[in-house]
C-alpha cells in the first residue's frame, strides 16, 4: 500500500548562499498530525514566492525510492526531506502519476498539478549536505524523476504513516515525468500538455508559446 513515510516542513531562514538571501529547503520531519490548507502545510512557507508556492505548488512530494537511488549514486546518505519535499512517499512511483491524478492522504485530497525543476539553490544545498553537486541541475534533469507539486482540493490533516490512496486517474497518459521532460530537455513534448484538462496556467502558457513559435507564418 502506498504510504506517506515522512511529513516535512520548513520556514524561511537567512542563507547568504541562497539566491534571494533566504531559503526554506531545509525541512524538519514531524511525527504528529499536520494541518494541510490550500497554501500548503502548517509550519511550512516558501521563501522565493516568485518561483515557488501558490495553490498549484502547495505541497511537494518525492519518493523514498528515488531518494535511495540518489543516495547510491552520490555515495552518501539522503534523509527524508533533504530534497525539500513536504511528503516523502513509499510504495508508489510518483513520477508515473498522471497530471490531474488525485490522492487521498490522511483527510486531505490532493491533486497532481506541476513538477519541480532544479535550481542553483538546490545545487548549493546538496553540496552543503555533503553530496557531490557537480553539474547537479543537469544530472537531476537527465533522470526526469522530479516529484510532483500538488494542489490541495480538500484541506485536512496528514501525518507520517498515512496511507496514500489514488482515488482518480484522468487517463490521458501525461505523467509527471512527461511534463518535466517537456518543460526542460524535450520541448517537442510541450503540445502533449494541452491534453490535460484544467492544465495549470504556468504549464499551459509554455505549451501555447511553443505552438505559437512552431506555427509557420503565411
Amino acid at each position: 500500500m502506498p504510504t506517506v513515510l515522512s511529513v516535512n516542513v520548513g520556514l524561511p531562514r537567512e542563507a547568504a548562499w541562497a539566491g534571494i538571501g533566504r531559503t526554506s529547503i531545509d525541512k524538519t520531519s514531524l511525527a504528529g498530525p499536520v494541518a494541510v490548507g490550500e497554501r500548503g502545510l502548517a509550519g511550512d512557507r516558501v521563501s522565493d514566492t516568485r518561483h515557488h508556492g501558490g495553490t498549484d505548488q502547495a505541497v511537494y512530494a518525492f519518493a523514498r525510492e528515488d531518494l535511495d537511488w540518489w543516495a547510491e549514486q552520490l555515495g552518501t546518505e539522503v534523509r527524508d526531506g533533504q530534497f525539500g519535499e513536504n511528503l516523502t512517499t513509499g510504495g508508489i512511483d510518483v513520477n508515473e502519476a498522471e497530471i490531474g491524478e488525485r490522492w487521498r492522504v490522511g483527510t486531505a485530497l490532493l491533486e497532481v498539478r506541476l513538477v519541480r525543476t532544479p535550481c542553483h539553490d538546490f545545487k548549493v544545498w546538496m553540496g552543503r549536505c555533503g553530496a557531490d553537486n557537480t553539474a547537479w541541475v543537469r544530472r537531476f534533469a537527465e533522470v526526469a524523476r522530479p516529484g510532483p507539486y500538488l494542489k490541495v482540493l480538500d484541506p485536512g490533516v496528514v501525518r507520517a504513516g498515512d496511507d496514500l490512496t489514488v482515488v482518480h486517474q484522468p487517463g490521458h497518459g501525461v505523467t509527471v515525468s512527461t511534463m518535466f521532460r517537456a518543460l526542460t530537455r524535450e520541448p517537442a513534448l510541450l503540445p502533449r500538455l494541452l491534453e490535460v484538462p484544467g492544465l495549470a496556467a504556468k504549464a499551459r502558457a509554455r505549451a501555447e508559446a511553443f505552438l505559437d513559435l512552431s506555427t509557420p507564418r503565411s
